[in-house]
């Protein structure tokens, strides 16, 4: 009798059990990811969820890694002018969107510029960072522009020997994924981050907002410029302070404007913006990183985007916020 009430007893306690905070983590992209969500009684087990992101975060790296030789990417990257290749819906929502950026910027967001990251050091063909001759940009920037990419169909063409690269809004889109199939599975307290690119729904255990660190864009340490509170939000931080080098006292980054052929030289150092699609939050902070402190702040301004600009000024940084980034933080 004793036995059967304690057994009864555990089982009204399990019942009762209130909602808890689980993490997991692990390497993606070349860099990782980390998931935190609310597991209610009777919730999905971190392994079961776990899995689930894992497999999302494989099928984009098949799709859109350029390091991978069997990726759809490189696939399309490896044909010549005029050949098309058969792509599924997810790479031509990635391709149309990526086309749309290219479009609003006058290509200086532009997805084709896989060859430029090449030549200066930068991406997955690369030898070594270094600044190239004139005579090699000019012949690279013959085999980059948006323009020679379009769709037909089912089918992604190209009429020039263009490469194309995803890491500008890969991520993000990964993130969205993963946040739709996590909300699938009857979680709707969340904050998923893949490679930087983050979003959040619902609240802690506690009744508290998901808090995000916004950096300052220093290549020494981490150092936090604010900390937010977001819910229902994206939030997407693009910088040129990770991947640089510098040559006769000059910096270069890894942030290119396709126009030019060549990385930005401009005084603004990162971009966060804010969006409910992890995907155009992605895009959109590059997009504005590229068109430098001035034309960015116009675009962001124009089109509404909720960001913070930081600039590069003697002795620090200057940020500047969108009226539409302090709506979003009030939840407006």
């Amino acid at each position: 009798m004793r036995a059967a009430l304690l057994s009864i007893l555990m089982l009204l306690t399990g019942c009762e059990q209130g909602p808890t905070l689980e993490r997991f983590g692990g390497p993606t992209m070349g860099s990782s990811y980390s998931i935190q969500y609310v597991r209610q009684a009777g919730g999905p087990a971190p392994e079961q969820v776990q899995a689930a992101v894992e497999s999302i975060l494989q099928a984009i790296d098949a799709h859109y890694s350029t390091y991978r030789g069997d990726s759809s990417v490189s696939r399309f990257n490896q044909l010549p002018a005029n050949q098309c290749l058969p792509v599924d819906g997810d790479m031509l929502e990635l391709v149309t969107f990526g086309q749309h950026l290219a479009e609003q910027s006058q290509g200086a967001y532009d997805l084709t510029v896989e060859p430029l990251l090449d030549l200066w050091g930068f991406g997955p063909q690369a030898r070594a960072l270094h600044v190239p001759d004139a005579q090699a940009q000019a012949q690279v920037r013959q085999r980059v522009g948006y323009r020679h990419l379009r769709i037909e169909g089912e089918n992604l063409c190209k009429d020039a020997p263009i490469e194309l690269d995803f890491n500008s809004i890969a991520a993000g889109h990964a993130v969205d994924l993963i946040a739709a199939h996590l909300q699938k599975m009857g979680i709707d307290s969340f904050l998923a981050e893949a490679t930087g690119e983050l979003k959040a729904m619902g609240r802690k255990p506690d009744g508290s907002p998901w808090r995000v660190a916004l950096e300052l864009p220093r290549e020494d340490r981490q150092v936090a410029r604010q900390v937010i509170a977001v819910q229902g939000l994206a939030v997407s931080t693009s910088g040129d302070y990770r991947h640089y080098f510098e040559d006769n006292g000059r910096r270069y980054s890894h942030t290119f404007d396709a126009r030019l052929g060549r990385p930005v030289e401009h005084d603004l150092a990162s971009v966060t913006v804010l969006d409910a699609s992890a995907l155009l939050a992605d895009g959109y902070s590059t997009l504005l990183l590229i068109l430098g402190p001035q034309q960015g702040w116009d675009f962001a301004i124009a089109h509404g985007i909720a960001a913070v600009l930081v600039t590069r000024a003697e002795g620090g940084f200057v940020s500047r916020s969108t009226p539409a980034f302090e709506r979003a933080l009030k939840g407006e």
